[in-house]
């Protein structure tokens, strides 16, 4: 089972109300929420690992897992409130005013962390969890108890808004850095986690000798490029579609690139370390086919299997 660790959050949508005035709908979302929907959708054995609240919005996140096949067993649950993202979207682009304070998912410490993972092969982390502490701390501790017999998948997602203490935070995301298999970053969380004016195609190498076998970089409508230790390097373009938003696009696609290496037995460290360029290939090839379905139509909704 893939454990995806991480943040699970409500989205208030901005909708026009019968009186035309905008009002905010909620939706069920979140970074990493998301990619556990859509590995559930993809009829992957998932679990997610995250602070839920027991107030409606918590309960409105337990169904929805439920209904994508998402397994519920590391759900920690408390009275906490559930953070709330406020979503303006702006010509399918979406920005965000969070309401996370003292929140459920926020408040994870290390001790809550689990001492045993029975049948998971593999943690998927990132998003906002790792820059919010405590949970940062909670997450980094999971991974320091649990990463060293599974694949690691870390997609830091930056967002500089939330880090209060960047030296902090680079220490802590550098060492886990060190422990995982696969980074996915953006072209510009690749410009933030190595500063400096040399192109992507120096700074690459550079964060692969940090410890990763595999680099996936994301470029939106460019596409995505996935490199190897070895010096492979495997592009692949978007599908074509009309664009609705793209709430969840990278998260869907995350999932994408991880069904596809789970279903052809790479996902495991061993595996990842001698991956070849075509089964990366394929990878990032259901990467981008699931991401497409999920920004032609609205909100964080990924495809099911059937569907594609």
């Amino acid at each position: 089972m893939i454990l995806c660790c991480g943040e699970a959050l409500i989205d208030m949508i901005a909708e026009p109300t019968v009186s035309g005035e905008k009002g905010f709908v909620p939706h069920s979302g979140g970074a990493i929420f998301n990619t556990a929907v859509a590995l559930g959708r993809l009829g992957i054995q998932v679990g997610l690992l995250s602070g839920l609240s027991t107030d409606m919005f918590g309960e409105q996140l337990i169904a929805a897992l439920q209904i994508s096949h998402v397994a519920t067993t590391h759900v920690i649950r408390t009275d906490r409130p559930t953070t709330l993202a406020f979503v303006q979207l702006n010509h399918g682009h979406a920005t965000y005013s969070f309401v996370d304070e003292n929140s459920a998912g926020r408040m994870l410490r290390p001790d809550d962390m689990p001492d045993q993972l029975p049948g998971v092969s593999a943690l998927y982390l990132g998003g906002i969890s790792l820059a919010c502490e405590p949970c940062a701390d909670a997450y980094a501790a999971l991974l320091d108890r649990h990463g060293s017999d599974r694949a690691v998948i870390i997609d830091p997602n930056i967002r500089p808004g939330f880090i209060k203490d960047q030296t902090r935070y680079r220490t802590r995301l550098n060492r886990m850095i060190a422990q995982a298999e696969i980074i996915k970053v953006s072209d510009e969380d690749l410009d933030w986690i190595i500063p400096g004016p040399e192109c992507h195609a120096e700074k690459i190498p550079l964060l692969l000798r940090a410890g990763p076998a595999v680099v996936i970089v994301t470029r939106g409508s460019d596409g995505a490029t996935g490199y190897l230790t070895d010096g492979t390097e495997v592009s692949v373009p978007v599908q074509k579609v009309d664009v609705v938003d793209t709430v969840g696009a990278g998260d869907t696609f995350n999932a994408g690139v991880l069904a596809a290496l789970d279903q052809g037995g790479h996902l495991n460290k061993s595996a990842l370390r001698t991956l070849s360029a075509g089964n990366l290939r394929a990878a990032l090839e259901l990467g981008v086919k699931v991401a497409a379905v999920t920004v032609s139509r609205a909100g964080a909704n990924p495809p099911w299997k059937q569907e594609l």
